[in-house]
């Protein structure tokens, strides 16, 4: 099992308005990600101070990457996020992991 995450951040004055499109996850989004065949196993998003975080335990992470970047789910749901979110270092949302406590 992989562990990703990635990093984005809310445009200034929009943290309200990414919290509120997050009581509300499309279904169908959800179905994108779990019926993928990815394998995922967790995924939570938290929040502080404008910083998003997300956190995915996967079986296939390059499956998931292209869920996110190809599925009409995720492209609807983009719409919705990109006056919301702004984009971190250039495109590269994605962290590295450099510590784990087992």
């Amino acid at each position: 099992m992989a562990r990703i995450a990635f990093h984005l951040e809310i445009t200034d004055g929009q943290r309200e308005a990414y919290r509120d499109e997050h009581e509300s996850v499309p279904e169908a989004l959800e179905a994108a990600y779990l019926d993928s065949g990815a394998g995922l196993e967790t995924y939570s998003v938290f929040e502080s101070d404008g910083h998003v975080f997300g956190f995915m335990e996967v079986d296939d992470p390059e499956r998931i990457r292209e869920v996110m970047a190809e599925s009409d789910a995720q492209a609807e749901w983009d719409e919705v996020m990109d006056p919301i979110l702004e984009p971190v270092d250039g495109d590269n949302q994605w962290m590295d992991e450099v510590y784990r406590m087992v």
